[in-house]
């Protein structure tokens, strides 16, 4: 029998810790085709979601996939995201939680109207804690507020800078 990652329990108990101190959980997500999002928010294939009970509906977080149905730009999408393809989650007021190794790439990505193919096998890798500085958090809001400005002020990314703690 194969063992079970860590990383989805991990994530649960990261989610937990957020959502118990008051805390707003994101993840981010290498989005790839096995990845079902909303494409105009995907930023260099990845993007950063709002896992919170208020910004999510019928959240799942199995051992293999991560699911919910979420409004960006005021329209709802069920979002599906392999739970391999999770880059951090960790907590958007402190910047507080964990980051995962990249694991190998699935293909381009397909927005969440598209369907889903089976996933290559994720190679294991060990988390490691983060920080995010409390700007980069700031800066890497749930793409259900929209896109954020970059450094330079212009309209794009609002990617997420993981600070890696030792």
């Amino acid at each position: 029998m194969q063992e079970i990652s860590t990383k989805p329990y991990l994530l649960r108990a990261l989610y937990e810790w957020c959502t118990d101190n008051g805390y707003t959980p994101h993840i981010a997500v290498r989005v790839d085709n096995q990845t079902r999002v909303p494409r105009q928010f995907v930023r260099d294939n990845e993007i950063v979601l709002n896992i919170s009970f208020e910004a999510t509906s019928q959240l799942q977080m199995g051992n293999e996939w991560i699911e919910f149905s979420a409004r960006f730009s005021g329209k709802s999408h069920k979002i599906e995201v392999p739970i391999a393809n999770v880059l951090a989650i960790y907590a958007r007021e402190n910047g507080q939680g964990m980051a995962f190794p990249v694991e190998s790439a699935g293909g381009e990505a397909q927005d969440s109207g598209a369907d889903a193919e089976p996933a290559d096998e994720p190679s294991p890798a060990a988390p490691r804690a983060v920080e995010t500085s409390p700007a980069a958090a700031a800066e890497a809001e749930s793409a259900t507020d929209g896109p954020q400005p970059d450094d330079d002020g212009s309209k794009g990314g609002g990617r997420a800078r993981l600070k890696i703690v030792k």
